[in-house]
């Protein structure tokens, strides 16, 4: 029996986006050597939305945490995940905690800093050159 390609049925891309592009573009935020440190061995990397919403610390809390520390915490927390079994296969979603700031604006007695926990996505899959990496999500992203 005989299969088709993709590329036979299809020709050939009209364009693609790589992940080194991504990185580049600030699209994706590399962490790997920090996965590297907490024992990860597959290339990381966080979407900027996460970056941005959680591992950089709000100007309110400065002083009182690091972006070291939050991305630490992020990256051990899905290391955890995967060792203890709760997260496996392809897709998957882990917790992390962090401290966070709530309310409408500075200056607005409802607003303080509270721990909040927070569901995040992991995606196994390809790296450009067709090695395992993983990407950190929120989960409703793609």
């Amino acid at each position: 029996m005989e299969t088709d390609t993709i590329r036979e049925v299809f020709g050939d891309p009209i364009s693609y986006y790589t992940r080194a592009q991504a990185i580049e573009d600030g699209v994706l935020v590399d962490v790997t050597e920090v996965a590297r440190q907490v024992g990860i061995k597959y290339p990381v990397a966080l979407t900027a939305a996460v970056y941005d919403e959680y591992v950089c610390v709000p100007k309110a809390l400065e002083g009182l945490q690091d972006e070291a520390g939050r991305l630490f915490d992020l990256v051990w927390m899905y290391r955890w995940a995967v060792r203890s079994g709760s997260l496996r296969g392809d897709i998957g979603t882990f917790e992390v905690s962090f401290l966070l700031w709530e309310g409408n604006r500075a200056g607005d007695e409802r607003v303080k800093a509270a721990q909040k926990v927070v569901t995040l996505k992991a995606i196994c899959g390809p790296n450009d050159d067709g090695t395992p990496c993983v990407t950190i999500l929120k989960v409703d992203e793609d």
